[in-house]
C-alpha cells in the first residue's frame, strides 16, 4: 500500500569513497598486475573518493593496465561503464556488494553508470589518458598575517587564538585525532598539522553557534581553506569584507566528513580587510519520531592560506557538486484528536474542513469509494501489512452516510467481514469489487438489506504480495465502462482466471490494469511508473495516475510504457520509455528524492503521493476543474497540479498547494467528490508514515474521515438507482461528473435499450460541448450501442476528441475490419490532430503486426510530431515487431522516417534477430549510407559496425 516508500533504501542518497594507488603495482588474487588501481564507491550523486572528491578525474599513462573497483553505498542498481570503450562491469544491487572494470588505457574516455536515468542524476566522470607522471603535488600556501604575526587560521596554537565565538557549537572544538572523538568510528577527516576545528561533528550535531576570526588583508590573489560536514543552508563558511560585512564568498560541506580543499578568487579583494565567519545554526533535531536526527548538523574546518597563483588540488570541493539542503520543515502538530485535526488544517478562502467520521467508528481506512446513494463504503484494513492465511481476513467494509447534510457520517453499517489485504474498492454491476490479493474479488449486493448476496467470487487471483504497499489499489470505473486500477513495481502479479495456465496470465509489476465486468477480460492497460496509488479521469477521458520515489505525474496512454522506479519492461525492445508530463518535482534539490523528506514544504512536501482526483464535481470555482488532486504524505498537504493540452498529450504544471493538514501523522490515502460537489478523505493516521511489513510499527487504533465542502456546496440526497432510464441519460448533461459517471454505470448494468441508445445519440449529434459529445459516446459504448459502422462514421467527426475516442472503441476488441483498418491509414495521412495520431499509435500496439504496415509507415513520415513527447516512443513501440515480420521494410520504412531515433532502433532490433538475412540487410544499409556523406549517416554506420561486431 502506499504509506509512502519514504525512507525504502532503494532511493536513499549515502556517500562514498575512493582509492588511487598510482605509484604502485598491486598483485590479484589472479595474478593480473594493474599500473592504476582506482576504487570507487557509488551512489545515485556520483562516484566519490575517500578524499571527498565527487566524480574524481581517474587519469593513467597510455598502455597502463587500468583496473577500477566500485562498491555500492546504497541499495540500488549500480555498475560503470566507458562510453567509448563500450566495456562495463556487472551489474550491483545490495549495499556494499562490489565490482570491477579492467581494461588497458589507450584514449581519454567518460566513465559512467549505465542504469537508465543514473547517469543524468550524476553519475559520470572522466578518465584522462596523460604523458609523464601522475602527480597530485600543488603549490606551497602561506597563512595570514596581521601586525607582522601569522594568525591561527590552522588551529596549530591548540587554541582559539585570533577567533571569537558565540552559543555552544564552539566551545571546545578543536580536535587532534583522526578518526575524531566527536565524529563515527569510520569517518576519516584527513586534517593538515595537528589540529582541526568541528562544530559538534556527528555525537554534538544539535549545538549551535559561531566563530569568527580576526580580520587580515588580502595580500594574494588566491585563498584556500579545508572544509567538510553538513550540506545545509545553516552550516557555512563565509568570507565577509570588515566594515560592511558584505559576504563575499561561502560554501557548505557536501555531506561528508573528509575536509576538502575550496579555492577562492580573491583577485577583486586585493589590499582590502575581511573575515571568516563559520556558522554553524542547524541543530539537526529532527521532530518526526521515526526519522533520526541528522548527523550532518555540524561543520569541520582547518588550515585558511594564501596563494600566489591559483592551487589545484584532485578532491578540490567546488559548489557545483554541492547539493545544499534547506532546513527541516517545522512540524505544526502531530498526534491529534479528529476534532483537532479538522480544526488545524488551512483550506483557501470559502471553503471548510469536517470530521466526518473518526475512530473508534472508523479505523485504518485504506480505500474507499461513492456509491450511487451518494454513500461512501469504506475497507478498513486491519490485516496489512502481513497477509493472513485464507480465510482469516480481518478487514471490514463499511457503509457509512451523512443522512442530514451536518457533514457527519452519522449511518454506519457493516456489509462484510472476515476480508483479507483488501487494498482497493469499487461498487457497481450489481456487486463490490475488492482488490485483495492474491484475488481480484466480486461480492454481490443484496440493495435491499445492505449485505452480500452471495460469497465473494475470485474473478482473477495471481496477483503478488512480495510489497504489500504496492498490491492492486485505485479501483475506479473508466469511461469506457472497464473496471481499472493501478499496481506497484516491487510486488511481482501473474494474472489470470483462477487455474489458468501461465500461457493464458499476464503479468505487471507496475503500472495500470483494466478489467471487463461483462466480458471478464483482463488487460494491462499501460505499464511502467513506480508504485501509483490513484487514478482519474479528466473531462476528455483521459486518465492521470501519481506515483512516488519518481516524478509524480503521468498521463496515462494505452499500452504506453512509462520511465520505471526499477526493473525492466518485459518487451526487451522497449529502448526507451514514456517521461514524466509534470515539468516539476514536489522534492527538493538534487540528491534524490528522499533527501528532500521532510525539507521540501517550498516545493510541494516531497516525493511519496497517494490518492489521485481530478475534480468534476462543479460546485467549486472553476479553476478547480480538471485540475489534479493528490495527497503528499511527507508535507501533509493537499498538491494540486494541472494538465494543459501540449502536443498529442498535456504538460501538467504545479499549482499552489490547496491547503496543509499541519499534522505530521496526517496520511491521507484518497478522496473523491460527492453528489454535492463537496470532497470526502480517508485519512490512514498514524505516526509512522514508512512502510514496513512489520506490523507493530504501524499503529492499529486511528483513522479519520474529513469532508471539503466549498460555500457553493449544496447537499442533497439522492437515490440514482430509482432514477428512470431517461433520467439516467439525462444525468450525462449534469455539471458535476459524479452524476454522469454513475448513471453511466447504472445504465451500463440495464443493459441495451433502444430508447436510451436514441436519446444518447441526438446528445452526440447535436450537442455543442465536446465533453458531452463524449459521456453520450461513452455511455452508447458501455450499453451496446454503437455499432463499428457508426464507430467509423466518428472518425470523419469534426472534433478530434470524438475521433480520437472512435480509433480507441472501433480496436478496443484487438480486431478491426478491412474498412476500420483502411480510414486508419487515411488518418494518419490526414489528420492535423497529434492526439488523433497519439491514438492510432495506441490502436496499433492492440492489432497484429501484420496489419499495421500502412499506419505506421504513414506516421513514421510526420515531422511534426518528432519533438512530441510521446509520439516518437509510441510510434516505436508500434513498429517493433514489424522488423520480425519482414526487416528490409521494416529498415526501409525507418530510413526515411522523420523521426530521427526510428532508424537507430529499428538497427538494434534487427541486429537481436541474429540471422545471415538479418546481417546482409543491416550490411547493405551501411553501404547505402556510406555513398551520402553527413554526420547522421556516420553515427549509424558505426552502430551497424558495432552490430556486426566490427
Amino acid at each position: 500500500m502506499h504509506l509512502s516508500r519514504l525512507f525504502l533504501p532503494l532511493c536513499t542518497a549515502i556517500f562514498l569513497a575512493f582509492h588511487n594507488a598510482t605509484a604502485q603495482q598491486l598483485k590479484t588474487q589472479d595474478t593480473t598486475l594493474f599500473d592504476r588501481d582506482y576504487v570507487l564507491e557509488a551512489s545515485m550523486v556520483g562516484y566519490f573518493s575517500p578524499d571527498g572528491a565527487r566524480n574524481p578525474t581517474l587519469r593513467a599513462n597510455k598502455g597502463d593496465r587500468v583496473r577500477i573497483k566500485i562498491t555500492n553505498a546504497e541499495l540500488m542498481t549500480h555498475d560503470i561503464a566507458l562510453e567509448k570503450m563500450g566495456i562495463k562491469s556487472k551489474t550491483i544491487l545490495e549495499k556494499g556488494m562490489s565490482t570491477t572494470l579492467t581494461f588497458t588505457a589507450t584514449q581519454s574516455d567518460i566513465y559512467y553508470c549505465s542504469v537508465p536515468g543514473h547517469r543524468a542524476a550524476g553519475m559520470v566522470g572522466n578518465f584522462e589518458v596523460v604523458e609523464g607522471i601522475i602527480s597530485t603535488a600543488t603549490i606551497q600556501g602561506q597563512l595570514p598575517k596581521k601586525d607582522g604575526q601569522p594568525l591561527n587560521l590552522n588551529f596549530e596554537t591548540g587554541t582559539l587564538k585570533d577567533w571569537t565565538a558565540t552559543g555552544t557549537a564552539f566551545a571546545n572544538p578543536l580536535i587532534s585525532l583522526d578518526p575524531s572523538p566527536i565524529h563515527e568510528k569510520d569517518m576519516r577527516i584527513g586534517f593538515e598539522g595537528t589540529h582541526f576545528l568541528s562544530s559538534g561533528g556527528t555525537t554534538n550535531a544539535k549545538l549551535t553557534g559561531t566563530l569568527t576570526s580576526t580580520s587580515f588583508k588580502v595580500t594574494h590573489p588566491f585563498a584556500a581553506f579545508r572544509v567538510s560536514g553538513g550540506a545545509l543552508e545553516d552550516t557555512r563558511v563565509e568570507l565577509r569584507l570588515a566594515g560592511t560585512d558584505q559576504i563575499i564568498f561561502n560554501i557548505t560541506g557536501q555531506g561528508r566528513a573528509t575536509l576538502q580543499p575550496v579555492v577562492v578568487d580573491l583577485q577583486g579583494y586585493l589590499d582590502k580587510e575581511i573575515y571568516i565567519k563559520i556558522i554553524d545554526n542547524e541543530t539537526g533535531i529532527s521532530q518526526i519520531p521515526y526519522i533520526p536526527h541528522d548527523k550532518w548538523a555540524h561543520i569541520n574546518f582547518d588550515e585558511f592560506l594564501f596563494y600566489p597563483t591559483r592551487p589545484e588540488f584532485p578532491n578540490e570541493l567546488k559548489q557545483k557538486d554541492i547539493i545544499i539542503l534547506p532546513p527541516l520543515d517545522p512540524v505544526i502538530n502531530a498526534g491529534l484528536s479528529g476534532i483537532e485535526a479538522a480544526k488545524a488544517m488551512t483550506p483557501p478562502q470559502g471553503f471548510k474542513i469536517t470530521l466526518a467520521a473518526a475512530e473508534p467508528d472508523v479505523v485504518r481506512p485504506i480505500s474507499f469509494t461513492i456509491d450511487s446513494r451518494n454513500r461512501l463504503w469504506v475497507v478498513e484494513g486491519h490485516t496489512y501489512p502481513i497477509p493472513a492465511p485464507e480465510g482469516q481476513g480481518r478487514d471490514r467494509i463499511l457503509i457509512l452516510e451523512d443522512t442530514n447534510g451536518d457533514g457527519t457520517l452519522d449511518s454506519r453499517k457493516v456489509f462484510m467481514e472476515g476480508l483479507n489485504l483488501v487494498s482497493g474498492i469499487e461498487v457497481g454491476m450489481g456487486g463490490v469489487w475488492l482488490g485483495s490479493a492474491p484475488y481480484l474479488l466480486y461480492i454481490p449486493i443484496d440493495a435491499k438489506n445492505d449485505k452480500p448476496a452471495g460469497p465473494p467470487q475470485k474473478l482473477l487471483d495471481g496477483w503478488g504480495t512480495q510489497d504489500t504497499h504496492e498490491t492492486l489499489n485505485s479501483l475506479r470505473w473508466g469511461p469506457d465502462g472497464w473496471l481499472y486500477g493501478t499496481h506497484g513495481v516491487f510486488t511481482h502479479s501473474n494474472v489470470g482466471k483462477p487455474g489458468a495456465p501461465d500461457a493464458e496470465r499476464t503479468k505487471i509489476n507496475a503500472g495500470v490494469w483494466r478489467y471487463h465486468p461483462t466480458k471478464h477480460q483482463f488487460e494491462v492497460f499501460a505499464e511502467g511508473t513506480s508504485n501509483p496509488w490513484g487514478i482519474d479521469f479528466n473531462d476528455y477521458g483521459h486518465p492521470f495516475i501519481t506515483a512516488c520515489v519518481i516524478p509524480h505525474m503521468y498521463h496515462i496512454i494505452q499500452n504506453a510504457r512509462y520511465q520505471r522506479q526499477a526493473g525492466k519492461h518485459f518487451n526487451p525492445y522497449t529502448y526507451d520509455d514514456i517521461k514524466t508530463a509534470a515539468d516539476h518535482v514536489h522534492w527538493v534539490g538534487e540528491r534524490g528524492p528522499h533527501a528532500g523528506n521532510f525539507r521540501s514544504a517550498a516545493k510541494g512536501g516531497g516525493h511519496a503521493h497517494a490518492g489521485a482526483m481530478v475534480y468534476l464535481g462543479g460546485s467549486w470555482p472553476a479553476e478547480y476543474r480538471n485540475e489534479i488532486f493528490m495527497n503528499n504524505i511527507n508535507g501533509a498537504r493537499l498538491n494540486r497540479d494541472r494538465p494543459q493540452r501540449s502536443g498529442s498529450g498535456y504538460v501538467v504544471r504545479h499549482r499552489d498547494d490547496f491547503m496543509a493538514m499541519n499534522d505530521t501523522w496526517s496520511q491521507w490515502l484518497n478522496f473523491k467528490y460527492d453528489a454535492s460537489g463537496s470532497v470526502f478523505a480517508i485519512d490512514w493516521y498514524d505516526k509512522n508514515q514508512c512502510h514496513s511489513p512489520n506490523p507493530d510499527v504501524h499503529d492499529k487504533t486511528m483513522g479519520r474521515i474529513f469532508k471539503i465542502t466549498h460555500e457553493n456546496d449544496k447537499w442533497v440526497q439522492v437515490n440514482l438507482a430509482k432514477a428512470s432510464d431517461m433520467e439516467l441519460v439525462n444525468y450525462q448533461l449534469n455539471a458535476n461528473e459524479w452524476y454522469v459517471r454513475q448513471a453511466r454505470t447504472l445504465l451500463q448494468e440495464r443493459g441495451p435499450n433502444k430508447k436510451v441508445h436514441k436519446a444518447l445519440k441526438k446528445i452526440l449529434a447535436e450537442n455543442p460541448d465536446a465533453t458531452r459529445k463524449l459521456r453520450a459516446l461513452w455511455a452508447l459504448h458501455v450499453t451496446q450501442g454503437l455499432t463499428e459502422k457508426d464507430l467509423i462514421e466518428l472518425l470523419s467527426h469534426e472534433n478530434e476528441y470524438v475521433r480520437s475516442w472512435a480509433i480507441q472503441l472501433v480496436a478496443e476488441d484487438k480486431s478491426v475490419s478491412p474498412e476500420a483498418l483502411k480510414r486508419f491509414a487515411e488518418l494518419a495521412k490526414n489528420d492535423p490532430s497529434a492526439q488523433v495520431r497519439l491514438y492510432l499509435t495506441s490502436a496499433m500496439i492492440r492489432l497484429e503486426p501484420s496489419q499495421r504496415w500502412d499506419v505506421v509507415e504513414a506516421l513514421a513520415q510526420k515531422a511534426e510530431d518528432k519533438e512530441d513527447h510521446n509520439l516518437p516512443l509510441m510510434l516505436w513501440y508500434a513498429a517493433e515487431p514489424l522488423a520480425v515480420i519482414d526487416a528490409k521494410r521494416a529498415l526501409q520504412m525507418a530510413e526515411t522516417s522523420k523521426f530521427p531515433k526510428l532508424l537507430p532502433y529499428t538497427i538494434q532490433r534487427v541486429t537481436a534477430i541474429g540471422t545471415e538475412e538479418s546481417k546482409k540487410l543491416l550490411k547493405d544499409l551501411k553501404d547505402r549510407l556510406g555513398k551520402v556523406h553527413s554526420h547522421e549517416n556516420h553515427e549509424i554506420e558505426m552502430l551497424i559496425d558495432k552490430a556486426l561486431g566490427k
